[in-house]
């Protein structure tokens, strides 16, 4: 039975409430959340080995936050000032927002997509003529150079920070029924952290597809597949997840 769940995620702050505190009062259990991975910025002297110009671009992709922070983290040591001419095109209109932290926004100069990629190379698209920098990280979703690639995008790629593994060594990660993993590093930062971990009744859920090739890969068995047509959250997945199982077993839901 389901009590313990870790979501491999930073806790939530702020006001605003989050839906795995209400899952875990709907249905009684107990909902950790660890921050499997971390990122840390390249250094700029690094950075410069890849001889990528950023001054060379008319249009920056973010498909992060941290995307964001770090492009205007590397300008900055670089001592670059990035003109108003530039073009941003951000992977949601969250992200978007978000470029108020460093710039005057102007809707005028930011583009966004839906809430993935694909919606937001269709934005892309209409702006053909530009030449495009896309800030990433040393893990980054091959997909997305793809179809860069296929539709003939003209693009560099710059690899700005990087995804680690996160010291998990005060966690006892044996007194979790489910594990729920968002990407691939952090299946990852599991096998670095716990080389001996076996799942045995464990139930896993992910995130996206990569994330569940990941989990398959090293040999666990996937209880919890998102997003899917019903259940576009994992919030929402894992609500229904914990339903069925619960009523499975004749346990009672609280409405």
């Amino acid at each position: 039975m389901v009590k313990h769940i870790l979501v491999s995620q930073p806790k939530p702050t702020g006001a605003i409430k989050s839906p795995y505190i209400d899952l875990a009062q709907k249905y009684n259990v107990e909902v950790d959340f660890e921050k499997f991975i971390k990122i840390e910025g390249v250094p700029a002297r690094e950075f410069r080995r890849d001889k990528v110009n950023i001054l060379d671009h008319t249009a920056v992709i973010f498909t992060s936050r941290n995307s964001v922070d770090h492009f205007f983290r590397m300008s900055k040591e670089m001592r670059i000032e990035v003109p108003e001419t530039m073009k941003y095109f951000s992977i949601s209109e969250a992200t978007s927002y978000y470029l108020q932290k460093y710039v005057q926004y102007r809707k005028r100069k930011i583009f966004f997509g839906k809430q993935n990629f694909k919606d937001l190379l269709e934005v892309i698209k209409k702006h053909k003529d530009e030449k495009f920098l896309l800030p990433c990280s040393d893990i980054h979703k091959q997909s997305i150079y793809k179809m860069l690639d296929d539709s003939k995008i003209n693009y560099s790629k710059a690899v700005i920070y990087r995804t680690l593994a996160s010291d998990l060594s005060k966690l006892d990660i044996r007194k979790y029924d489910m594990l729920i993993f968002f990407s691939p590093s952090g299946v990852a930062s599991l096998l670095k952290n716990f080389p001996d971990f076996e799942q045995g009744d464990t139930k896993i859920g992910v995130f996206g597809p990569t994330t569940a090739k990941a989990v398959k890969e090293a040999g666990f068995k996937l209880d919890l597949n998102a997003p899917t047509k019903t259940a576009p959250s994992m919030a929402m997945a894992l609500d229904q997840f914990l339903e069925k199982t619960f009523k499975k077993n004749g346990h009672k839901v609280l409405k």
